[in-house]
């Protein structure tokens, strides 16, 4: 088992090697047209331990809707992936989120926000 995969698995106890990259879970992402790269993309990077996957803003701009993980046939967790790596990066020092920075917050849905305080704490 590759390293990416093991701290993975550890931390969201979710194998990626279920995915067998049907798309459903970038087809029913509200997101996926922000991502730098799909969700299922993500997943195959894991599954061939591309450490590249860290420096990608996709997990940083889920927003835990869990959209991905309803509709995976194979039950893949994909949201608690999404999280796994963003634990991994925080736990690296490397945080992409700040509010402070955020202009017309006010403005924004409230899930939004809700995503973005848990995307700061680890």
């Amino acid at each position: 088992m590759n390293e990416l995969l093991e701290r993975i698995l550890k931390i969201s106890g979710e194998n990626t090697f279920a995915c067998y990259q049907c798309g459903k879970c970038s087809g029913g992402c509200p997101l996926v047209e922000d991502m730098d790269i799909t969700p299922n993309q993500m997943l195959k990077m894991v599954q061939l331990d591309d450490k590249d996957v860290l420096k990608s803003e996709t997990p940083w701009i889920c927003a835990s809707c869990l959209n991905c993980t309803a509709v995976c046939p194979r039950g893949v967790n994909v949201a608690g992936v999404m999280e796994a790596l963003r634990l991994i990066s925080l736990r690296k020092g490397v945080n992409r989120v700040d509010l402070r920075n955020v202009e017309e917050i006010e403005r924004m849905p409230q899930i939004l926000l809700v995503a973005a305080a848990r995307k700061a704490t680890g």
